[in-house]
């Protein structure tokens, strides 16, 4: 792997903030596309993107599964100088992945009114929901290679580069909405196409690294590992299951809001979907940028190094998220405004209340992503998996039932925040769980040679 070698601390700074930075674009590519489509179209237009978005989670969530668990793969084998056999599981990678993004690409447009249906479409909604999906739906294997590729270039040791391509997409993006949707008035549609094209203009510049000459990570001749293939998935369920739950708490927090509040408070939770998915991706940024380091270090038998980037992890997480928290409620009323007229001066009170109520769930996110990033990196896939299965999924429809049920339908805003302590509990537990099985392994191990 290409280190600097200056300091650890320095090696994980180079890695972690272009991770973050990529986050930060890979999340604002769908906020964009709500911005301009709320300004440009309707906030109906506004909520059928935000009804869209577990099916474009879902894309992402199986990049970044197979993403961190190859990641994961390569580095260590590039750790023990194994560095053909790690070229031969990042192509069988990509191989992998371009045939899966044909097969749901294929379903997706077959039952393409059904699907939307499923995601929560209302009659009002259903034709904005289509055209989304439907255009977003041939470009599902640039959307999926896309961060798989992001990843790799980390592990090849060009932080930076990824960096430059991921945030040259973004400003395509921007421009592309821009023509799209507010010059030539192409509505949802354009919003979409624009996705699609600026991730796979992306997709040729990694391209161009990866048979360039500057790469040490290349395509080669492979055969069939399956061996390797779940030995990625293992590692990369952690990451893949906090991506995908989102999509499924999008999907739940729809309903409900659906049920109990009214279509309306759908654009308050879209504006707070945005803004915690960047959040809670930069507090990604900080686990995956580092998981190159962590593994690289654990492939080379150093816990010494890999433990001190866990604490370098832990307070970076910290001060971002309360940072994240300080900004969130000082500048809520900005944000709102950046999806919502003047004209709508009742919604974006309203809007700018629930945010303020639902940010707090930031504090603790931090953690208890870093923490599962950790055990992705180490290869503690069955800690990892659970401790993002709880905080992604478990802890927050659990919150959302209960307090639901017992304070009724405003309880909705508090149900982040709920969740995000329950699983900081579960996570504190594992980890103590954790510490006590290497203990009783030590002293094991000393009596037996005593």
């Amino acid at each position: 792997m290409r280190l600097e070698g200056k300091s650890l601390k320095s090696d994980f700074l180079r890695f972690i903030i272009p991770s973050i930075i990529a986050q930060w674009v890979f999340s604002l590519y769908t906020m964009v596309d709500g911005i301009f489509v709320a300004r440009g179209v309707s906030e109906v237009a506004l909520t059928a993107v935000n009804i869209s978005m577990p099916f474009t989670t879902g894309l992402f969530s199986i990049s970044i599964l197979f993403a961190v668990g190859n990641s994961t793969i390569v580095a260590i084998l590039l750790g023990q100088g194994e560095k053909e056999r790690a070229n031969e599981v990042f192509t069988q990678n990509v191989v992998l992945l371009c045939t899966l993004s044909v097969l749901i690409t294929i379903l997706v447009i077959v039952f393409l009114e059904p699907f939307a249906r499923f995601l929560g479409a209302t009659d009002n909604i259903l034709s904005y929901a289509k055209t989304y999906i439907g255009t977003i739906a041939p470009f599902s294997m640039v959307y999926i290679l896309s961060y798989s590729f992001e990843t790799l270039i980390k592990t090849d040791g060009y932080p930076k580069l990824a960096t430059i391509y991921v945030t040259s997409g973004s400003v395509l993006n921007c421009i592309l909405d821009y023509i799209l949707v507010m010059v030539l008035h192409k509505g949802v549609w354009g919003a979409a196409f624009a996705t699609g094209i600026s991730q796979a203009a992306v997709i040729l510049l990694y391209l161009w690294h990866f048979l360039g000459p500057k790469g040490t990570i290349r395509f080669s001749k492979f055969h069939l590992m399956p061996s390797e293939i779940w030995r990625q998935i293992r590692n990369g369920m952690s990451s893949g299951v906090t991506e995908f739950s989102s999509g499924i708490i999008i999907f739940f927090f729809n309903q409900a809001i659906l049920k109990y509040i009214g279509e309306y408070a759908l654009v308050s939770y879209t504006i707070i979907s945005y803004v915690n998915t960047i959040v809670v991706m930069s507090m990604a940024g900080i686990a995956q940028g580092s998981q190159p380091l962590i593994s690289y270090y654990y492939g080379k038998n150093e816990p010494g190094k890999y433990k001190k980037l866990l604490k370098y992890g832990i307070t970076a997480a910290l001060v971002g998220s309360v940072g994240a928290v300080v900004v969130c409620y000082m500048g809520a009323g900005g944000i709102v405004r950046l999806f919502l007229k003047e004209s709508e001066a009742s919604l974006i009170k309203y809007s700018v209340r629930v945010f303020r109520i639902f940010i707090l769930s930031f504090l603790i996110a931090g953690l208890n992503v870093v923490l599962g990033g950790y055990f992705t990196s180490v290869e503690r896939a069955g800690f990892a998996t659970m401790i993002s299965l709880t905080r992604s999924l478990v802890a927050l429809v659990i919150s959302l039932v209960f307090l639901t049920a017992v304070f009724g339908g405003e309880a909705i805003w508090c149900t982040g925040d709920c969740g995000e302590l329950l699983c900081g509990a579960g996570t504190g537990a594992l980890s103590v769980v954790q510490e006590k099985r290497k203990m009783i392994k030590y002293f094991n191990w000393k009596y037996l040679h005593i």
